[in-house]
């Protein structure tokens, strides 16, 4: 199953419509949004691993996630200040300077405003991160396989992403040999404090 699948699943009906209500949309509006957001989220998270010492600075925070929040997603939601705040720091670090560009880019895929769009990736990333620490903890993933499980959750989610939203993601994510701007040219420092690499 794809982490779209999995986080589909742990949502179920309540938790869509919960997010739903939060950010002012109907729940085939933010169900649609949510399968578009992920592989943003796991393509920004793979190519952060892919830079030297980025793998080995993202298992380290994975420390931190083990997944438990998957359980307790009702809490969560529940929580819109702790789900915005900690959601915030985690894509401040993986986004940096491109979180406005990936705000919008989720924006004008599914037609909700950057403000939905924004508060939406806040709330989806600890999760991502969430589903990551248990997979990591489940399956015994290492600094050295890490980047190839984030790919290819990366391309299941992209894969699962409503019809047409593909193209626009790929520009946002640097497909195609782009070079300079887009989530492509995010550097490994950009972990930060957060994931303790300095």
């Amino acid at each position: 199953m794809s982490l779209v699948d999995i986080l589909s699943s742990q949502l179920g009906t309540e938790g869509v419509e919960m997010m739903g209500q939060k950010l002012g949309l109907d729940p085939a509006t933010t169900q649609q949004a949510i399968a578009t957001a992920i592989p943003m989220l796991t393509g920004a998270l793979a190519h952060n691993a892919a830079q030297p010492g980025g793998a080995d600075a993202l298992h380290q925070a994975l420390d931190a996630h083990d997944g438990g929040i998957l359980d307790q997603i009702g809490s969560y939601l529940g929580n819109s200040g702790t789900a915005t705040s900690m959601g915030g720091a985690i894509l401040g670090h993986i986004l940096g300077r491109h979180q406005d560009t990936a705000n919008d880019g989720l924006a004008n895929a599914t037609g909700i405003n950057a403000g939905q769009a924004a508060q939406l990736l806040a709330m989806l990333a600890p999760l991502v991160m969430g589903y990551l620490g248990r997979m990591r903890h489940q399956q015994g993933i290492d600094p050295g396989n890490l980047g190839s499980v984030l790919q290819d959750e990366h391309v299941q989610a992209e894969a699962a992403a409503p019809s047409g939203a593909g193209g626009i993601l790929g520009s946002i994510l640097g497909a195609g040999g782009e070079s300079g701007g887009g989530l492509a040219d995010i550097a490994g420092s950009v972990l930060g404090g957060l994931f303790g690499k300095k």
